[in-house]
């Protein structure tokens, strides 16, 4: 009877490392966060298990649950943007609709801020006048 040794997916070091690396964080930024060196988050990288409260200070950091972290998978992240995001049949349909011109919108704008200079200017030439004539 032959006997194939399934790999292990609790490495949470593994885990942690990828949660920072999709969150765009890096080693250093984490380790000023923990008070610790970037070597030493480094070495908790590479560990295969991390206590608790370590992990909680992790998680909390890295904007997410301890639980979070103890079950992340790279499948289920391929899945999630497979499924959720640009390209998915289910909720996207690749299409926009936009229901405005954008450049009819850019001339309005400046059409209204020359008329609310015009008025400024106007305003500011009612006041010298008023001031030439009040002498």
């Amino acid at each position: 009877m032959e006997t194939t040794a399934k790999p292990s997916n609790t490495h949470i070091g593994r885990k942690i490392c990828r949660i920072r690396e999709l969150r765009s964080i890096k080693q250093e930024h984490l380790a000023s966060e923990l008070g610790v060196s970037q070597q030493t988050v480094s070495r908790m990288e590479q560990a295969e298990t991390i206590e608790d409260d370590v992990l909680e200070k992790v998680a909390g950091i890295l904007g997410v649950s301890s639980e979070a972290i103890k079950n992340y998978s790279d499948e289920a992240v391929i899945y999630n943007i497979q499924n959720n995001y640009e390209g998915s049949v289910s909720n996207y349909s690749g299409i926009y609709n936009c229901t405005f011109n954008p450049i009819e919108k850019i001339v309005e704008l400046y059409d209204e801020k020359v008329a609310l200079l015009e008025r400024l200017l106007q305003s500011e030439k009612e006041k010298v006048e008023l001031l030439k004539g009040g002498k």
